[in-house]
């Protein structure tokens, strides 16, 4: 009989410990089980590690300026596509669901848009949904710089000529 009555005891406090590890993993911090300052840990996030420091890798001024870019003008977004950074998304919004005058043409089927601007039909945004993969693929900030302003020259001569 007393073989029973200690496994019957051993089951009953194994389950309760059990349940209290339990709802600890399913509840964290709504039970404070002996804590002398229950009232003032009312505060649900922790405070944060003093070992990380912030680092700003730009000044605020640089992060706030607005630029004034005029698509009637002459002025001409170069989308720089990072990878695994999100840049396709980007890209794709850049050219289906940004509000302008004259919105992109994006056609089923076609990977391309055109996006000309308002009265000319010159394009206002360098992107691989507008123009391709014009300055290859992947291009870096080097590439870009230096191939950017031959593409749009040589689409904008043949352009002229078909007029």
């Amino acid at each position: 009989m007393v073989g029973r009555t200690s496994k019957f005891w051993f089951v009953v406090v194994g389950s309760v410990l059990f349940m209290l590890i339990l709802y600890q993993y399913v509840a964290p911090g709504v039970m404070n089980l002996g804590s002398p300052h229950a009232e003032d840990e009312a505060d649900i996030y922790p405070t944060p590690d003093p070992h990380y420091v912030k680092k700003y890798y730009f000044p605020v001024r640089d992060l706030e300026r607005t630029v004034d870019f005029q698509i009637k003008g002459d002025d001409v977004i170069v989308f720089l596509h990072i990878q695994k950074t999100g840049g396709t998304t980007f890209g794709r919004h850049l050219v289906q669901n940004v509000r302008l005058e004259v919105p992109c043409d994006c056609r089923p089927g076609q990977k391309k848009c055109t996006c000309y601007r308002p009265n000319r039909k010159e394009t206002w945004l360098f992107s691989r949904f507008s123009t391709g993969w014009s300055c290859g693929l992947h291009a870096d900030w080097t590439e870009l710089t230096n191939c950017v302003p031959g593409v749009l020259n040589k689409k904008e001569s043949k352009m002229k000529s078909q007029r």
